[in-house]
Formats: structure tokens, sequence, C-alpha cells
């Protein structure tokens, strides 16, 4: 393929199995040892995620996941034994994934997969978004405590944080449609403004105090955002959303689901998602004017059900066409545009489960693995159309695109 650089995840798990021993699992380290010395072996530059949906179910169920406090220490244990362990072989880190997903907080998924939150019947709607920003706070805490602990161990690190994008436009020009829209990407990207700036954005303070959150947020936490800023800002980009002003919503108080509605100017996938390849280039320039720090595409991707040919096959042109469409926006962000952009990462190099739909048939690799829903399947590899295109691509760092 020719990857330059490879980005991937530490289990927790296998670092610390239960998550608050104060020993870590040698073979787990050593696995990560061979993992980067092979990377770094192809010419590939590890890049790092500390916690992307993985943390020790221990954690849940004995404490609650990051509704507790405890698990800023026991993540910053974490965090600097494998700083310390690979401080020579990887150089750029990620915190927390798409640490804003949770902004989704009325469903189960990203509450749990992001911060191990498992809600109870007895907790209403308004119960359910206290817990989350309350998680969330404390995830903040420790990724920039994770900042300040890597800087201590290398300064040569770069250490930024993860944010899934998903640009929402105001269905049409009429101003409370365009309010609704600000108000949206208020709700959902409040996360990016703690982690370069150091602090919480006016507004949700105002919205926390108006929705009555005690939150526990202590001036030593305040003082520890502040000096715990990311060096860049990584991000994931699959498709855009769209919402609309509501008379029953006089607060344009942004709740997702629930607020978001079809965009009739892109087509969409087989699963509903957007298909806006020029949202790419809106989200770097918006990315880049609100933040002035350099940017990551470290996921953009999409997911399909591909079919294999009679000859073994698989000629997936619609995903050559989703990335040629996204990558020209990207070049045109760079080129035209002035953003400061450090990589791209595609989601991904080969066929997994999907994290949002739990199918394997809902496919994003450039490599076709034989196996299906049910687990059946001889786990061949076949590499796709995809594969060579996107191979032909990184040979000639995109001046044929």
């Amino acid at each position: 393929m020719g990857f330059k650089c490879f980005r991937t995840s530490i289990a927790w798990t296998r670092i610390f199995p239960q998550g608050d021993e104060q020993e870590p699992n040698e073979e787990g380290l050593q696995f990560y040892d061979d993992l980067f010395d092979e990377c770094l072996k192809q010419g590939m530059e590890p890049v790092v995620t500390l916690s992307h949906f993985e943390m020790p179910y221990h954690l849940v169920t004995k404490y609650g996941g990051w509704r507790n406090r405890k698990l800023i220490d026991f993540f910053i244990r974490f965090a600097s034994t494998v700083f310390t362990r690979y401080k020579e072989k990887v150089k750029y880190w990620m915190t927390f994934n798409e640490i804003n997903n949770q902004v989704n907080f009325s469903e189960s998924l990203c509450p749990f997969t992001n911060s191990g939150i498992l809600y109870s019947p007895e907790e209403d709607i308004n119960e359910r978004e206290q817990i989350m920003y309350q998680a969330v706070h404390y995830e903040l805490v420790a990724s920039a405590l994770a900042v300040q602990t890597g800087k201590s161990i290398n300064p040569e690190f770069n250490i930024g944080c993860m944010i899934a994008m998903c640009p929402i436009y105001p269905l049409t020009c009429a101003p409370n449609d365009m309010m609704m829209a600000t108000k949206a990407m208020h709700r959902r990207y409040w996360f990016t403004d703690v982690h370069a700036r150091g602090y919480y954005p006016q507004h949700m303070l105002n919205y926390f105090a108006r929705k009555g959150f005690n939150l526990d947020i202590t001036p030593e936490d305040n003082a520890i955002l502040a000096s715990g800023c990311v060096d860049f800002i990584g991000f994931s980009y699959y498709m855009s959303f769209t919402t609309q002003f509501s008379p029953d919503n006089p607060q344009l108080d942004y709740v997702e689901p629930r607020d978001l509605v079809s965009n009739p100017y892109i087509d969409t996938s087989e699963w509903g998602w957007q298909i806006d390849p020029a949202g790419l280039r809106y989200s770097l320039n918006w990315f880049w004017d609100h933040f002035q720090l350099p940017l990551f595409i470290v996921e953009n991707g999409f997911g399909a059900v591909d079919q294999r040919q009679a000859d073994g096959t698989v000629n997936d042109h619609y995903r050559i066409d989703y990335f040629a469409s996204h990558i020209r926006e990207m070049k045109k962000a760079v080129v035209e545009d002035g953003v400061d952009l450090m990589g791209y990462t595609p989601w991904g190099c080969i066929d997994l489960v999907s994290a949002g739909t739990g199918e394997m048939k809902k496919r994003y690799g450039m490599i076709y693995v034989d196996k299906d829903n049910e687990g059946k399947g001889t786990l061949e590899r076949i590499r796709k159309a995809s594969f060579y295109w996107y191979r032909d691509l990184i040979a000639n760092n995109g001046e044929n695109i």
C-alpha cells in the first residue's frame, strides 16, 4: 500500500486488564513494542490513540465508568506507562477518540463506548445529560493531564485530541434556522474549545446554569485544563448534518438525533449517511478559523455492502469516488484556503466490524475480509479496486487527482 503512517490505538485492557492495577501487563506492552517496531521497519510513523472505545469493563462495573473521578488517576497511570515505554517509537498521540459523540446522550451507544456509562432505568433524560457532561469533564481533565505527563516524558511528543466532525448546516437561510445551526455547532463542538484553548466557552457555562446542572468542576481542574492544551486537532469526517428551527424549541436546545433533518441537496449512503465532500473543506476551514492549530484527518471513509465478482475481485468504484471527491476538497482547503493539514488516514485499510452498527457487511476497508455478520467465512484477504487506486495516490502524493 505504501502507507507513510499507521493509525492505531493501545487497548487499555492489554496494559492494565482490570484498569485499577498498580503494575502493567508485560505481555501487553511487548505486543505494542512488536507492532511499533514493525511499523517503523516498514516506514510507517505510528499515530496512536490512547482511548478508542476500549476501556476495562471492570472500571464500568466497579466504578461506574467515567462518571467517577477516580478514573482520572487510573487513566494517567495507563498513559504514563505507555508514554514512557514507547517514548522513542511513537511521536504522535491522541487522547480520547471522538469524545464529542456522546453529545448524543439520549441514546445508550455513545455514552457507553466513549465513557463506559450504563444508564439506569430510573435516570431520566435530564439526569442522563448531566451524567454525560460530568463524565466528559473528567475525561477532559484526564486529557489535559495526559498532555502534561507526555510532555514531561518526551517534550517532542505531538499530542492531540480527536473530534467527530459532522458540520451542522441550517436547512434554510431563515434566521431561526441559521441560529439553530449555530447553537447546534456550539453544543456538538465545545469539546474542542476546552482541548485547544484550555477553558469552557461561556455559552456552555450559561447552558449548565440554565439547566441546573451541578457539575463537579474544581478550580484545580480549571488550572489543569489551562495547562494541558493539545498540539493539534485530529478529527473524523464521514458526513454532514442538517438542522431546522422548531417552534416547540424556543431555547434552540440541540438534541441529537431529534433535531436532525435530511439535506435535500446531497446523496445518502445505504445507512442514511449524507455524502458531502464539500463538507470536509468546510470542516477544515471551520477548525482552522476557530483554533489556528494544525489539523489531522484521522478517519474518512465509506461504508457499503461490497460484492465479490465471479473472478473473486471486488470492484468498489463507489469507494474510490468517495475518497477522490473528498481528497479533492481536502486539497482545496490546503492549497486555496491556507489550512495547516498534517496528514490524512482513511478508515480504513481492511474490513472490520462497524462500530456504529455492529455489522460486518457494512464494510469500509480497501482489503476485503471473507467474513459475514454471523462470523462465518474463511478470513481470506482480497485487495479491492480501491486498494490499487489508493496505493497509486500515495505513490504520487496526491498529485494525480
